[in-house]
């Protein structure tokens, strides 16, 4: 018996180094805040709503005059008369010019153009909300899963303190002939098993603790213990605001206003410009070569092969396509619902039935540890009520975080 002891005190150890690494405790929240401050996603998507910002004030800026600073010259030099033509060259020439332009838009194509500009940091947007909801919910999953690791831990070190307790009185029995041996040495073998169990629940707590840090992206292998996650059922947002439908109603609106930029482009197009420095061919007086001019351009579409046409026709396929995923997703949307619904409804009367059920198992073993006092009990029902007890606990155990991930599963969806 003496391995046995000294296995029991390296397993107890374990428990106390376990116990102060666990000193400090994290939370849920804590989690969630560190892994938002480090997803390289969240801060991509934030810079391109940024972005946009940024594009919209460039655009603005392009509406404004284009002011432009040109030079050129040209020296093609006719050798015993062999060289290019002067009247088209004019021997050599110097141009410094400062020019401006000013193309003329209507409203419409201005605004349709911002348009166009503050629909795509619209989509960045909402993209980064749905991005945030999917981390929240990988996180709190991951959370969660690392939690009942721990309640599994701490039952489990619950379950070998009774062992413990009853293998002591139980060794006392034996060697007084209350019990036989055989009967001593399969109690032991119980609680061997568990003290296994404990070291796998260990294992499993350290595995999923340290996956929950990386996909924080914490770089620490420490094992704390974790709170209690505080979930509750929030209130789902309204599908006409919520996140995963906007993007729908921003597409549409994308290829609306596509196909007004579309229409736009075979109106007529009108831009001003002028310049002034110094033009020169060096053929008369160079000194008196200053001036300026002025002019602009018209173009008219008149023509274009029935490009027109086809565009208007894309962007309809475009449309049909985007109302079919439309669709598909709100079937899907109020169906996913309905079922975490009635599952989370199924699972809180499970735990009711589970709890009830715990009631009996724990009066059981004390009436039997009760009897074992007494040698009035048989060793083998002692070991089935424990291993009852066990089972329905374990139950318990894996019902409560199956009830919280499809808590979590249905938050998703409120925003």
């Amino acid at each position: 018996m003496k391995p046995v002891v000294t296995f029991f005190c390296g397993i107890a150890l374990c428990f106390f180094a376990c116990s102060a690494a666990c000193a400090q405790t994290n939370t849920l929240d804590h989690y969630l805040e560190v892994a938002k401050n480090n997803s390289p996603l969240l801060k991509d998507l934030r810079n391109q709503v940024a972005s946009t910002k940024l594009d919209s004030l460039r655009l603005r800026a392009g509406f404004k005059p284009q002011v432009n600073a040109n030079s050129g010259g040209l020296y093609a030099p006719v050798i015993n008369g062999f060289g290019y033509s002067e009247a088209i060259t004019n021997e050599h020439t110097l141009n410094a010019l400062v020019g401006v332009s000013q193309a003329i838009l209507s409203k419409n194509n201005i605004g349709a153009q911002y348009a166009d500009i503050n629909l795509q940091g619209q989509t960045a947007g909402n993209t980064a909300k749905i991005s945030t909801q999917d981390l929240i919910k990988s996180i709190t999953s991951q959370y969660i899963t690392a939690y009942g690791d721990l309640l599994q831990y701490k039952f489990a070190q619950e379950i070998i303190e009774l062992l413990s307790k009853e293998e002591q009185l139980l060794k006392k029995l034996t060697r007084a002939n209350v019990y036989r041996q055989t009967d001593y040495l399969a109690f032991l073998v119980t609680l061997k098993q568990q003290q296994l169990q404990l070291l796998q629940a260990k294992i499993q707590y350290r595995t999923d603790y340290t996956t929950l840090n990386y996909l924080s992206g914490i770089a620490d292998t420490t094992v704390r213990e974790l709170a209690e996650p505080k979930i509750e059922q929030s209130m789902l947002a309204d599908p006409g605001s919520s996140v995963f439908f906007m993007q729908y109603k921003i597409d549409s609106l994308k290829l609306q206003n596509q196909r007004k930029l579309v229409d736009l482009s075979y109106k007529p197009k009108i831009s001003l410009n002028a310049d002034g420095g110094y033009n020169s061919d060096f053929m008369g007086q160079a000194y008196k070569n200053f001036g300026f001019s002025g002019g602009f351009s018209f173009t008219m579409p008149i023509y274009d092969g029935g490009q027109k046409k086809l565009q208007y026709q894309k962007l309809s396929l475009e449309e049909e396509t985007r109302q079919g995923y439309e669709a598909f997703f709100k079937v899907q949307y109020r169906q996913q619902i309905a079922q975490l619904r009635q599952q989370i409804a199924d699972t809180k009367g499970l735990v009711a039935q589970i709890d009830e059920q715990i009631k009996y198992t724990e009066n059981l073993i004390k009436v039997d540890s009760d009897l074992l006092e007494t040698g009035d009990v048989k060793i083998a029902d002692l070991i089935l009520a424990i291993n009852n007890y066990l089972t329905i606990k374990n139950l318990r155990t894996t019902t409560n975080i199956s009830q919280l991930q499809l808590i979590n599963q249905l938050n998703y969806f409120n925003k």
